[in-house]
C-alpha cells in the first residue's frame, strides 16, 4: 500500500493537541482491544477505530490520522482481517477521516452521511482550535452517502448506521451491530470526560443529548460501546455521561437566559461539582463552557 505524502503537519498538530488523551512514546502506536470474536477497537492518537472481521470482508469504522494507516492495517491483519473492503466515517473530523485517502486509493469503498462528504470535499476550519483541514482528494471522499441511515448485511450480522442531527457535528452517525450487540458511538460519546462539540459545524449540546438518548433506546446491560474517545464503555457509563450532559445543559441554559456571555457564565463556575470526574480529559469545565456555549 502506498501512503500519500501531503502537508498535514499544521492540521495534525492542532488535532493532536485536542485529542492526545493517552500520551505514548511512539505517536504512531496503536492498540488492539477485542470487543467480540469478530469486532475490535483500535486506539491511537486520534479517534477510536472499529473493525469488523469476517468472510465477507473487513468493515472499518473511522480510520484515525493519516500517519497511522499502516499500523492500523497491521493491527487488522494481526486479528485475521485484511485490507478493509468498506469504511464508514462517523463524522468529518480529521482524527476520524485522516486515513481516507490511503484506504480509498487502496480500493476501500467509503460511506458517510451527506454532510461529511461536503465537509471533506470543501475543507473546513475549526475556530475553537484554530485548526484548518484542507480539502480531501477524490480518493478519500465517501462514494456512497445517506441522509438518515444505511444498513449493511455482512459477516453474519446487520449493521445499522444511524444519523443523529446536530450532535457532535451536523453529520454524525453511530453504528449499531444488531447480532453482536455492539455500538460504535463516534464522537457522540467521549467516555469519561467533557466532549468537544463542534458548534461552528452544526453541533449542539442539546443535539448531543438527543443522540445519546437515541443510542440508549437501543442498548441493554450487555451492550459494548466503542466511544469516539476513551476506553471501551457500556450502558452504565453512557447513562452517567448523559446525566452530566443534562446537568450542564440545564445550568448553562439558565445562565444564557440571564444574558450572560460564555466568559461570564464560565466565571460563575457552574460545573465545579462535575470537574473532578469529567474535567481531566481534553478540557477544564471553564474552557468547555466557552467552546459549547453557542450550541446550548
Amino acid at each position: 500500500m502506498r501512503l500519500k505524502s501531503k502537508p498535514v503537519l499544521s492540521m495534525l498538530t492542532a488535532w493532536f493537541l485536542l485529542y492526545a488523551i493517552t500520551v505514548q512514546a511512539d505517536e504512531k502506536a496503536v492498540s488492539l482491544t477485542p470487543v467480540t470474536d469478530q469486532i475490535y477497537m483500535i486506539a491511537g492518537k486520534g479517534g477510536n477505530v472499529g473493525v469488523f472481521i469476517g468472510e465477507d470482508g473487513t468493515f472499518l469504522i473511522d480510520d484515525n490520522f493519516d500517519p497511522l494507516t499502516e499500523k492500523i492495517i497491521a493491527a487488522i491483519k494481526s486479528a485475521g482481517g485484511d485490507h478493509p473492503r468498506f469504511l464508514i466515517n462517523t463524522h468529518y473530523h480529521g482524527d476520524h477521516t485522516g486515513g481516507n485517502e490511503n484506504l480509498g486509493s487502496g480500493g476501500t469503498l467509503i460511506f458517510s452521511h451527506d454532510n461529511v462528504r461536503e465537509r471533506l470535499k470543501n475543507g473546513s476550519f475549526i475556530k475553537a482550535f484554530n485548526a484548518k483541514s484542507e480539502a480531501t482528494s477524490a480518493e478519500g471522499l465517501p462514494v456512497v452517502t445517506f441522509s438518515d441511515g444505511i444498513n449493511f448485511h455482512l459477516n453474519g450480522d446487520t449493521i445499522q448506521a444511524i444519523h443523529v442531527a446536530h450532535a457532535h457535528t451536523d453529520g454524525d452517525s453511530f453504528i449499531y451491530f444488531d447480532k453482536a450487540n455492539v455500538v460504535h458511538a463516534g464522537d457522540i460519546l467521549f467516555n469519561g470526560f467533557y466532549p468537544f462539540i463542534d458548534v461552528n459545524h452544526g453541533g449542539s449540546l442539546s443535539g448531543t443529548i438527543q443522540a445519546v438518548n437515541t443510542i440508549l433506546s437501543l442498548v441493554d446491560d450487555n451492550t459494548k460501546i466503542i466511544p469516539g474517545h476513551g476506553p471501551l464503555g457500556n450502558k452504565d457509563q453512557l447513562e452517567m455521561y448523559l446525566e452530566m450532559l443534562n446537568t450542564a445543559y440545564e445550568r448553562l441554559r439558565k445562565l444564557k437566559a440571564e444574558g450572560k456571555t460564555a466568559q461570564e457564565a464560565a466565571a460563575t463556575k457552574p460545573l465545579a461539582d462535575l470537574e473532578e470526574t469529567w474535567g481531566d480529559g481534553i478540557f477544564t469545565g471553564d474552557r468547555w463552557i466557552e467552546i459549547i456555549y453557542g450550541g446550548v
